[in-house]
């Protein structure tokens, strides 16, 4: 070999050795950073103006089909009498009307479909709260009125299917047979159960069979059996309640088989097993008084739902939790009027692109889309 050939030779080695000494390092990084948490954008545009001279009371509750159809209860007996003129006769202004209480929006903000009210065969609940849609395409809605012991199930176009539990029939948070001011349901149509977060008069969570309403099991805080005693306001300087707070508000279910159930007053998501046994609790806000920080949270739709989606009621905002432990990774919104801000958030949910939606409950009476602006999924 000559001389030249063999210095060449002997760089082309080099070359590749150096190659591969810097290259081994990003094959054993075997924990990658975490990933940065989702960012969102209000969307002022989303719903379109409603038909008919209609117009929102108190949106208390949203949810996402597996059409990515938006799906809204509100309550319209919220509405102040000044805002609904235009259904008197005579008429002495041109709006408003109330909008019939559940209404449907595709994702580009029509509506799609409107009913719901008092009917035949079932007892509508006196405030409304909370609705849920399965993969069944089964409609859920609950109430939380004082005699609003019950929960509904409805088809598509608001056919009436199933009601379970009769309205004023509680007696407390070990009844099997009713509940008592009912904040919201998930269904896992694989084991055939709804889940109810119950609520608003008990301190539990309930399951029934979705098909029959036959009753499957309950529990309260930590996994134990609840009770109704008195409990004293909550202090965030005291150890943590044995009890849920009034209200329990959230459920919600993910894929790993575990349950979250929000219990608002506490500032604390309670996580379980699907029988009830107690996994983790986590606090947020916890120095929040009143009406508590923790109004709803939902799972983000990635593999792993590494997120959590949270709206917190009493400090008008929203927030990104990491679902392994509840820890805040970052918070949008303020209280206010102007699109992104929010007057009361109540209920939150998710599309399959990774936008949420937040209703507004008080006089914040609207529900708004927070597109996800990032490329993480």
């Amino acid at each position: 070999m000559s001389p030249l050939r063999h210095w060449r030779r002997g760089l082309l080695v080099a070359a590749a050795l150096l190659l591969s000494a810097t290259a081994a390092p990003a094959q054993q990084h075997s924990h990658p950073p975490e990933e940065a948490p989702p960012g969102f954008a209000v969307d002022p545009h989303w719903p379109k103006a409603l038909p008919n001279n209609w117009i929102f009371g108190q949106v208390a509750g949203v949810a996402v089909d597996r059409r990515d159809h938006i799906w809204i209860v509100h309550r319209p007996r919220s509405l102040q009498e000044r805002q609904v003129l235009a259904g008197r006769t005579p008429q002495p202004t041109i709006c408003c009307v109330a909008a019939p209480p559940v209404l449907v929006f595709d994702m580009a903000g029509n509506l799609i479909r409107s009913w719901g009210g008092p009917g035949q065969g079932f007892e509508w609940p006196e405030s409304e709260h909370g609705i849920y849609v399965d993969d069944e395409d089964n409609v859920w809605l609950a109430g939380n009125g004082p005699r609003d012991h019950q929960l509904l199930k409805f088809s598509l176009d608001g056919q009436f299917r199933m009601q379970i539990g009769r309205a004023g029939a509680s007696t407390g948070s070990n009844d099997t047979a009713n509940l008592n001011r009912p904040a919201d349901t998930e269904v896992d149509v694989r084991t055939r159960e709804v889940f109810v977060a119950d609520g608003y008069g008990n301190r539990r969570v309930i399951v029934f069979n979705m098909d029959t309403g036959a009753y499957l099991r309950h529990w309260g805080a930590y996994g134990e059996r609840p009770n109704d005693n008195p409990l004293p306001a909550y202090n965030p300087a005291q150890p943590p309640s044995r009890s849920f707070a009034s209200p329990v508000h959230c459920v919600r279910l993910t894929r790993d088989n575990l349950v979250y159930v929000c219990d608002r007053a506490n500032n604390r998501v309670q996580v379980f097993r699907r029988d009830g046994t107690f996994v983790q609790e986590f606090f947020v806000a916890r120095e929040t008084l009143l009406n508590g920080a923790i109004a709803d949270v939902v799972p983000s739709r990635d593999p792993e739902q590494r997120f959590l989606f949270s709206a917190d009621n009493t400090n008008s905002v929203a927030r990104v939790l990491r679902r392994s432990d509840g820890a805040v990774l970052s918070t949008f919104g303020r209280m206010g009027r102007y699109a992104g801000q929010f007057m009361v958030p109540h209920n939150i949910a998710v599309d399959s692109t990774g936008n949420i939606y937040i209703s507004e409950v008080d006089t914040g009476q609207r529900v708004q889309r927070f597109r996800r602006v990032d490329q993480n999924r």
